[in-house]
């Protein structure tokens, strides 16, 4: 056989293969439908309660209810609070750290940066029970040190408050603002700064005219982040705001469907929460992308790091105190109060005991049952978020096929949707036929599914851009189809970042508490559910034992995603 008949028989192979109806278009439409059914369908059935009566009149008279109802509008209120007071104080507290790190010769740096980014594990509601160990007015750990020291019969905190739950979210929105300010430290020239340096200008001078300047939208959009953290959490509002006595908007969102529900209330306090998550999402991405503080050049040396000389030490101890209070202190008390008699304790032989083990172990009827759930829907939603997330990522990537760009708009939208908000949406979507799935696993499935997806999807999205698509038009050539393709050649070059992706929606789907408050049922509780439960029945020591045992599959499971990808803190975790 010839050169020219070989060509010639592949030519004709390909234009056959080109030529046929292509099944991934067929792929193109499935995906879209599921998509627009996790997202549309719940959103659409939230606006459809939000604007219409209990007789399912259009009306805006639930809009009007919560405007003049002081029970809606001071959880309003507060949660502006809130939302500023979490914004300001990460945004305080995460820039001098990243700057620290980032600019200077603090010693063990790696370490540190590292530990910070380490806090994303951590659930803001197994958080929010730790500090309720800590710093409660009277069991409270801290408390009744505080107590022995002085001998004062007042507390020297108090994390029943609102300033107390302003703390508690603080320490695990920081993270968020540290690793966007700490990136963009990272990506500054170091050209800039020695120009001024060369300019006659100080190194502190050079700091505050040259360095900050460029890492201002990064601080404003950290401070973004956070403030939409706090507005959207449920988890830490419900245990330390309710026993205080108020409400957050969520906890507020969540108490109309006590009895008796009101369930077009609580679509209509869920709609605007939508729309002010996609409204700062849009306003972080344009401070994030804003033109003037681009920094354009080639290849640049790493910055000078400031000599913090005598200030060393200091430095180091004030970090090590940030730190301490969302990982050290916390997972200590958490230790502390799984294997003692009761939280408040002395930690001494005769108060050790193993009776909280034993009784989550053995005697708690909900533990084997919330494992097992937890464990079928983690496994399930990342098995079925990561193949649904690898043919979006190839489908857009490539642009394999016409409408690529909305499958990809599809796929990030559940960003802007907060936990609560879908829990409601979905809650109404499915407890009417013909998709009657309220009280079955597979209402939790669809909530996770929803929610993890982003991260799959931007994972692997990155991920495809290691893979040049010459290896993938070769196959083509060769008469293999998209689909066979994907399967055959791109998957494999990317097992690195599948797995990396199928482990970051595990995780998620582990600690994911506000979506999960409002589907479950007696039958379909999760871990995350059972923790809230027991804090509600006040056994900390059973919580502690879960607690402890959440984080470290979580650990684990994160260990595992860094050694087999190298990928780091980047991801964006939901959860609590």
């Amino acid at each position: 056989m010839t050169a020219e008949t070989l060509a010639t028989g592949v030519g004709q192979r390909a234009r056959h293969r080109f030529g046929s109806a292509d099944p991934s278009l067929l792929v193109l439409a499935a995906t879209s439908i599921l998509l627009v059914l996790l997202i549309g369908l719940p959103v659409g059935w939230l606006a459809y309660y939000a604007l219409t009566d209990r007789a399912g009149a259009a009306t805006f008279g639930n809009f009007i209810t919560l405007a003049t109802d002081p029970a809606f509008t001071e959880p309003l209120a507060t949660t502006l609070i809130l939302c500023v007071s979490v914004a300001v104080a990460a945004a305080t507290v995460a820039s001098p750290i990243a700057w620290l790190i980032a600019r200077t010769d603090l010693p063990a740096r790696r370490t540190i940066r590292a530990l910070m980014t380490a806090s994303f594990v951590t659930p803001p509601f197994l958080g929010a029970i730790a500090w309720e160990i800590l710093a409660a007015p009277n069991s409270g750990i801290l408390n009744q040190l505080w107590r022995g020291l002085t001998s004062s019969p007042d507390p020297l905190l108090d994390i029943y408050s609102l300033p107390g739950l302003i703390f508690v979210i603080a320490c695990y929105t920081t993270p968020y603002v540290f690793v966007l300010v700490a990136n963009a430290l990272d990506r500054i020239p170091a050209d800039l700064e020695d120009a001024a340096g060369i300019l006659g200008a100080s190194r502190w001078r050079t700091t505050i005219t040259v360095t900050i300047p460029l890492v201002v939208p990064a601080i404003l959009a950290g401070a973004l982040i956070a403030f939409l953290q706090a507005m959207t959490l449920f988890g830490s509002p419900a245990i330390l705001a309710l026993p205080a006595g108020f409400h957050t908007v969520t906890t507020k969102i969540y108490s109309f469907f006590h009895f008796p529900p009101k369930p077009q209330l609580a679509a209509a306090a869920a709609l605007p929460l939508l729309v002010i998550t996609i409204m700062l999402l849009v306003a972080q991405a344009r401070v994030l992308g804003r033109r003037g503080y681009t920094v354009i050049g080639g290849k640049s040396g790493d910055p000078r790091r400031l000599a913090l000389g005598r200030f060393r030490t200091p430095a180091l101890i004030l970090v090590l105190c940030v730190l301490s209070l969302p990982l050290m202190l916390p997972y200590a008390a958490l230790l502390k109060a799984s294997v003692s008699s009761f939280p408040g304790a002395p930690f001494t032989a005769e108060h050790l005991t193993w009776r909280h083990i034993n009784f989550v172990f053995v005697e708690f009827s909900q533990t084997k049952k919330a494992f097992w759930n937890t464990l079928v829907l983690a496994v399930g939603t990342a098995t079925l978020g990561t193949m649904l997330a690898l043919v979006i990522s190839y489908l857009t990537a490539r642009r394999a096929v016409p409408g690529s760009r909305f499958l990809e708009f599809l796929a990030t939208a559940p960003v802007a949707i907060p936990g609560i908000v879908l829990g409601v949406g979905l809650f109404l979507a499915y407890t009417r036929p013909p998709l009657a799935l309220y009280g079955t696993l597979w209402i939790l499935l669809l909530a996770f599914l929803t929610i993890e997806l982003p991260v799959a999807f931007q994972q692997l999205r990155s991920s495809f851009h290691a893979v040049h698509p010459e290896l993938e038009e070769a196959s083509r050539i060769l008469g293999a189809g998209r689909l066979k393709t994907l399967a055959r050649i791109t998957a494999p070059l990317l097992k690195s970042g599948v797995v990396a992706a199928w482990c970051f929606i595990f995780i998620g789907v582990v600690r994911e508490l506000s979506a999960a408050i409002m589907l479950f049922t007696a039958n379909t509780k999760v871990l995350s559910v059972v923790i809230y439960d027991l804090n509600e029945s006040g056994d900390l020591g059973a919580i502690a034992v879960l607690g402890t045992v959440m984080l470290l599959i979580t650990f684990a499971v994160v260990g595992f995603a860094n050694w087999i990808s190298g990928v780091g803190s980047g991801v964006r975790l939901r959860g609590g």
